[in-house]
């Protein structure tokens, strides 16, 4: 795997990953495992507002219903997906971005799949 490229720039350090090879990675990964899925955060944490994560997960598998911790997105990188909540779903292929509603969700994926989450957590009061 390319390992990223890191520069110094005027506002800090800049890194660089390639989401193909980590898609490659992780679908492996998720192959392999009993759960059919594997993840890894590119980008931010717990410790940051922002956050992105790569997850991968096999043909049939899923991620159950959760809530939304704040405003959030979902990238298709490859394969295709169900995002459903409620009585409404929404189905994603590779290129396609879909706006997670703000209520409780679930994922499935319908093929070998990997999407990059992206979160923004909402301030505690």
């Amino acid at each position: 795997m390319r390992q990223p490229a890191t520069t110094s720039s005027c506002r800090g350090m800049m890194n660089k990953l390639s989401l193909t090879a980590l898609v490659r990675q992780h679908l492996g990964r998720a192959r392999e495992a009993s759960s059919g899925r594997s993840a890894e955060t590119v980008h931010g944490g717990h410790e940051r507002r922002l956050r992105q994560t790569l997850i991968a997960l096999r043909a049939g598998s899923r991620l159950d219903d959760h809530e939304n911790p704040g405003e959030a997105t979902l990238h298709v990188l490859h394969g295709r997906v169900r995002l459903v909540a409620g009585g409404d779903s929404w189905d994603g292929i590779a290129g396609d971005l879909l706006v997670i509603p703000d209520a409780v969700h679930s994922l499935d994926a319908t093929e070998d799949s990997a999407v990059l989450l992206t979160v923004v957590k909402t301030l505690q009061a």
